[in-house]
């Protein structure tokens, strides 16, 4: 009974997180139509936030209704001259004297500003979202500074102190990050390395632990190592009954498994020690030369017993920060579709509704950050995707008025129907073959 009340409680807060994540997302979207409609001249009629029935709503002063509706799932600007809340079609009819109000009467310009806002918005909350973590967790000083200590376990030594700024490892001298890293990956494991520090204007050697442990610093959403319950934080300390001291050994243990299961020994603060059995599971990743398949638990490492010490990051800094990841998830949403479709990867690798939220509940579980940096990642995702050129998605109206430019002249109503029609019919296939991968995929 216990676990069957664990489980919906589970159920319910996955539910929860997914709900409140889409509903910022959508209601950015949305905001963006509404706002450069109105700037444009023109009228939306209705912003809804959910489709069904109407729980509460209020009209403004310039005429829209605003409404929450029952089913939570999306939500929607309908114009005047809308047929229906996706735009789709050839539109209904209007008061001659309101058609420049409305969004087929409107101007090229108006119509394509209106209609490429929504996912423009989408990456400008990206932007900001990532950003906005830049700026709250700052940027690591230039030089290699101890910042915070982590949690280890007890066996491990840990002689450095916040502030120490690292000097040598192992005899070796470090004078930027990169060194450090250079140092770290050549050394010999070992339990325990001499770390030369300055401290308060005099330098000396500590003792301090291996620099490349196995400590988990993310866990991936719906992979292996979140399902099984494991947690940033926490320290491998022997697979199958090995012992595991270097994040590489975790790695080249889990590709010479090749799937099967395996059984973690695990560290965790505050509860000490507790064995974790989890499954591999293949995946794509992209490469120089295109796809491989590797066998994966959805874990990353690369960090130690320290935080670096940070400094704060500026506007300017932050913001470009956020774009160039932005644009890295565009980029990498780009490729995967293309590898897709072209037969590099399967087809596995494209999820649906269960599959994203449960990856943001798991988000959401893991602390407020993650959460927020998994809605700048869904917000630049569904940017993208609204940006393809299919009827009935922000992409195909703008390819309906890049003809139009082009040609001088609208496509015919018909031809609007039919595209439209066959548009809306892919992306429901689309979501069933997203749902269907999410029940039956490994």
């Amino acid at each position: 009974m216990s676990a069957l009340i664990a489980d919906l409680g589970g159920l319910i807060w996955t539910a929860c997180a997914f709900i409140l994540a889409l509903s910022i997302i959508v209601t950015v979207h949305e905001y963006g139509h509404y706002i450069v409609g109105r700037w444009s001249g023109i009228k939306a009629e209705v912003f809804s936030l959910g489709f069904g029935p109407r729980l509460f709503s209020r009209r403004d002063k310039h005429g829209t209704l605003w409404q929450v509706a029952a089913i939570p799932l999306g939500g929607y600007v309908r114009f005047l001259g809308d047929s229906n809340a996706a735009s789709a079609g050839s539109g209904a009819a209007v008061d001659p004297s309101l058609a420049r109000q409305s969004l087929p009467g409107a101007p090229l310009w108006a119509r394509f500003a209106t209609v490429a806002a929504g996912p423009i918005f989408n990456f400008i909350l990206s932007i900001l979202v990532f950003g906005g973590v830049a700026m709250w967790q700052g940027m690591p000083v230039d030089t290699p500074q101890v910042g915070t200590l982590r949690a280890a376990p007890a066996s491990v030594q840990i002689g450095l102190e916040p502030g120490d700024r690292i000097v040598a490892l192992d005899g070796q001298k470090v004078e930027n990050w990169a060194d450090l890293g250079r140092i770290a990956t050549d050394l010999p494991p070992k339990p325990v390395h001499d770390w030369t520090v300055s401290r308060d204007g005099r330098e000396l050697t500590v003792p301090g632990p291996d620099p490349m442990p196995a400590l988990l610093t993310g866990i991936a959403p719906r992979s292996a190592a979140a399902d099984a319950g494991l947690r940033a934080g926490d320290v491998i300390l022997a697979i199958d009954g090995k012992p595991v001291s270097r994040f590489d050994e975790l790695r080249e243990r889990v590709l010479a498994a090749q799937g099967a299961p395996l059984l973690l020994r695990v560290w965790r603060e505050g509860q000490g020690e507790a064995d974790y059995t989890l499954i591999p599971r293949e995946q794509d990743l992209p490469t120089a030369e295109g796809y491989e398949k590797r066998w994966m638990i959805g874990v990353t490492g690369g960090g130690t017993y320290f935080d670096p010490a940070t400094r704060s990051t500026g506007v300017v800094e932050a913001l470009s920060l956020g774009a160039a990841r932005t644009w890295d998830i565009i980029a990498s949403s780009l490729s995967g579709l293309w590898a897709m479709i072209s037969g590099q990867i399967g087809s596995c690798n494209l999820g649906g509704a269960i599959s994203i939220a449960e990856s943001t509940g798991q988000a959401a579980s893991a602390g407020g950050s993650d959460f927020l940096w998994w809605i700048g990642v869904l917000s630049a995702a569904i940017g993208f995707l609204n940006l393809l050129p299919v009827p009935v998605l922000d992409g195909g109206h703008l390819m309906f008025y890049a003809y139009e430019a082009v040609a001088r002249r609208k496509p015919s109503d018909r031809v609007i129907d039919i595209l439209s029609a066959l548009g809306m019919a892919a992306v429901l296939a689309l979501m069933v073959f997203g749902l269907t991968n999410d029940l039956f995929c490994p």
